[in-house]
């Protein structure tokens, strides 16, 4: 099932509810770009790839609800809703691009309104089966780098969930075993939110991968005593250098697997790639509610005294030193860096000419 999808029947958009995971599965329907907004906030939808999806069907229903009879007051009702949408989550570039190809393509276009309300629509449709068809191919290329009998430790939510369908860094390890290869998953919990636990682990459990839930701060003691080969995890935003902007811990994870020599992969879209960056140190931070963090209870007593107060990065940068290689949708790409992902960024560009 694809976690992001147009409702041909409603007419509005469909997602899963995430926030309910694994207790309940349950989908939500959304017909204004304010609502998916505030889906993206909460983390009704979340993961850098299935955002933009979302974001990008966003502007769609903003041009549905649209009543503007020229194309300049269209567009000014388009441009109204992405403000609102790129608002709701800074750090993960996906949101930008989709919602500004969506934008593009209508500028670019000769269409009446009425015929640009139906490309609008098109446009985030295509987007959400090249999505698809893009972690697909990165799986490919990503499965290879797993060997039999492999424990790979894997940090946060990178499966279909934090996509249209399939995954990044998951959908890796899930086209590992389905082609025969005999692996194991260490899950990291991922706090504060716990995507690793809530719904890594769910969807391993659908697809018959084996797996241990681990805590974040016990990656170290696995990785140095030699129970894991390969790290993996995916990506919210790339500089051009390399420098990643993953989920936080990440960056504490591809710290200790440098320093044990265990290959560490990030797997990510081309799209992920932000090439106006220099380097990892401009990539906006979100920075989400403590609650999150002081929220958290153990035996269903609160975790943190009353009055205490908590920081919660959402992100952290992994340094492009760290990263043994990255994993595209146009093959594996290894050091430099600077020299070699501008090179793979071009293949995407041949690849979409093609097409």
């Amino acid at each position: 099932m694809r976690s992001v999808e147009w409702d041909e029947t409603n007419h509005n958009l469909k997602m899963i509810d995430q926030r309910l995971l694994p207790a309940e599965l349950r989908f939500v329907h959304y017909d204004t770009p304010q609502e998916v907004a505030f889906a993206i906030q909460e983390m009704v939808v979340r993961g850098a790839p299935a955002i933009g999806v979302a974001a990008a069907f966003g502007v769609a229903l903003a041009a549905q609800n649209s009543q503007a009879l020229n194309k300049e007051d269209f567009i000014h009702d388009l441009q109204e809703a992405a403000e609102i949408l790129q608002a709701a989550r800074p750090t993960a570039i996906n949101l930008k691009w989709a919602v500004q190809s969506v934008l593009n393509t209508v500028k670019h276009s000769a269409a009446p309104v009425s015929e640009l309300k139906k490309l609008t629509l098109k446009k985030a449709q295509q987007m959400a089966d090249e999505d698809v068809a893009i972690n697909q191919r990165m799986a490919q290329h990503g499965a290879k780098l797993i060997n039999e009998g492999d424990t790979v430790i894997h940090h946060c939510n990178t499966g279909a969930l934090a996509t249209v369908d399939w995954g990044t860094a998951l959908g890796v390890i899930r086209f590992a075993h389905e082609s025969g290869k005999h692996i194991h998953v260490l899950v990291d919990e991922t706090r504060p939110r716990l995507q690793g636990s809530r719904l890594t682990a769910w969807e391993l459990q659908q697809y018959g991968i084996p797996f241990d839930i681990i805590s974040d701060n016990a990656a170290g003691y696995f990785l140095q005593t030699g129970q894991a080969q390969k790290v993996l995890f995916g990506a919210d935003r790339m500089a051009a250098n390399g420098d990643v902007a993953n989920k936080i811990g990440s960056y504490m994870l591809a710290l200790a697997a440098h320093d044990n020599d265990t290959p560490v992969y990030t797997v990510l879209p081309t799209s992920t790639i932000d090439m106006t960056l220099t380097h990892g140190g401009l990539i906006p931070i979100e920075e989400r509610a403590p609650e999150e963090v002081l929220g958290i209870q153990f035996q269903g007593q609160m975790v943190s005294p009353i009055g205490a107060t908590a920081r919660n990065p959402a992100f952290d940068v992994t340094p492009a030193r760290l990263l043994t290689g990255i994993v595209t949708e146009n093959g594996v790409v290894y050091p430099p860096f600077e020299i070699n992902l501008p090179k793979v960024i071009q293949g995407d560009q041949l690849w979409r000419l093609a097409r």
